[in-house]
């Protein structure tokens, strides 16, 4: 396993978003971390971030708590969490966990096809679409700005459990008030793909040494996915882990951003558990630093070490 842990790819066309840096008349530059798994090449590549209000995740913690890990972490009045969609290429296989938000979420994210094109992809190149869940910014990038699907040549897959909540047309009556055009938008976007999408269960092996994992509580049927190849492995954990701090510092306290927040707690402490005993490589989805890392206990916890 080799590790490249920062890296610049140049292109005049790529956008400038957090991870990317620019100087005075000179190409834009998209920055992306990228491992090496055998003959298999994992690459994260910035959609920008979010931003988003610190309740939204720290609503159920401990006050009493919470402010000497947020302080630890240096955790401000705002939370804006980078966006790190996963490019998997292994021989002819191009593939994506997860495509971003698209330009209909947020301002600051949806950069994708400038960081492929700094990867020197077209969306043509793709060949698989991955998802680890249906959330706005996991998911509304499939489509164009003419609703049209974004990755012509792609398969598209999820997981049974995750596809089939966000597209029966009663989850935007049962969801939680402020989600529920989260599950609008989820929707519409899969009723354009209904007739391409393959679904899959726990455990299936969604592409040569890529194995789906039931992580649920995020969303019903969240997904990691651990990419292994020979004693060599690593685990896109999505938003299972999502985020860098209380995440990994205090894994058994309900996260807000979680749909079902004891679920969340009992997937997170899972992947936790597992990564630090077997050491093995992760990427997450909104973790700092491209994404790429590993988990080591610390104390009752754990912490991120970004590589």
């Amino acid at each position: 396993m080799k590790f490249n842990r920062r890296h610049f790819l140049s292109t005049a066309a790529a956008a400038v978003t957090t991870g990317a840096v620019s100087t005075l008349n000179a190409p834009k530059l998209w920055a992306a971390s990228e491992m090496t798994l055998g003959s298999a090449t994992l690459q994260t590549l910035s959609d920008g971030y979010l931003t988003l209000p610190p309740e939204f995740i720290f609503g159920p913690m401990p006050k009493d708590q919470l402010q000497s890990v947020l302080a630890t972490y240096e955790i401000g009045d705002s939370l804006t969490p980078d966006c790190n969609v996963t490019l998997l290429r292994d021989g002819n296989t191009v593939a994506l966990f997860d495509v971003g938000a698209g330009t209909a979420f947020q301002d600051s994210a949806g950069q994708l096809l400038g960081a492929l094109e700094a990867a020197g992809l077209t969306p043509e190149d793709v060949t698989h679409v991955i998802f680890t869940h249906a959330h706005p910014d996991h998911l509304w990038g499939v489509l164009d700005d003419f609703d049209d699907p974004l990755f012509l040549n792609a398969q598209h897959m999820m997981g049974q459990v995750e596809w089939e909540y966000w597209f029966d047309p009663d989850t935007v009556n049962t969801i939680q008030s402020e989600r529920a055009s989260m599950a609008v938008g989820a929707r519409r976007r899969m009723e354009v793909l209904e007739d391409q999408i393959t679904l899959f269960q726990d455990g299936d092996e969604v592409l040569p040494g890529v194995a789906a994992l039931a992580s649920h509580g995020h969303t019903p049927g969240h997904m990691a996915f651990e990419v292994r190849q020979g004693s060599d492995a690593a685990m896109i954990v999505g938003d299972a882990i999502g985020n860098h701090h209380v995440g990994f510092a205090k894994p058994d306290w309900r996260s807000g951003s979680d749909q079902d927040q004891e679920m969340g707690v009992q997937s997170r402490k899972m992947l936790l558990d597992r990564l630090a005993s077997e050491q093995m490589a992760l990427i997450g989805f909104h973790l700092p630093d491209g994404g790429i890392g590993r988990a080591e206990r610390d104390g009752t916890g754990y912490r991120f070490v970004s590589e």
